[in-house]
């Protein structure tokens, strides 16, 4: 079989052609591939709280038990939980409505779901003064604005 060798220009024009036997622009590509990535971790990330509540409600009082959120760990946890499992559920939808008819208002609101779980984390590993644990969170809201910028431009 003969290897075809075409430049980046051609490359470029095949792969938009191809794109667009499908309706989909480079656009969506980005837009089907944050909204994966955010469906991904949000959904797992909400059903291990889930799934493991008992351990995660013990860990986070142990985690916040010398900072200012001492004792709100019942408060937080549903609402931290809900909101991930949102982001998930949203971006999941959002995947199979953008690949399906180019739409994107559930990708959107995922990605601010996702947005506003990542800030809920990351105020909350500061409160707890891991420091670390913040930082490691910033990747995450890196990708999440990504994509929210993708799923509204």
């Amino acid at each position: 079989m003969p290897i075809l060798v075409a430049s980046n220009s051609q490359h470029m024009n095949c792969t938009a052609s191809c794109l667009a036997e499908f309706g989909l622009t480079p656009a969506h590509l980005m837009q089907l591939a944050f909204a994966a990535f955010a469906a991904v971790l949000f959904l797992q990330s909400s059903l291990d709280k889930l799934f493991n509540w008992k351990d995660q409600k013990e860990y986070l009082t142990k985690q916040f038990s010398k900072s200012p959120l001492n004792g709100s760990v019942p408060l937080l946890l549903p609402v931290i939980t809900l909101v991930e499992f949102s982001a998930g559920l949203f971006c999941a939808l959002g995947f199979g409505q953008v690949l399906l008819t180019g739409n994107t208002g559930l990708g959107t609101a995922g990605m601010l779901c996702a947005v506003s779980a990542l800030i809920m984390l990351f105020f909350g590993q500061r409160m707890a003064k891991d420091y670390g644990g913040a930082a490691a969170l910033v990747p995450y809201f890196l990708m999440a604005v990504g994509g929210l910028w993708f799923f509204l431009a």
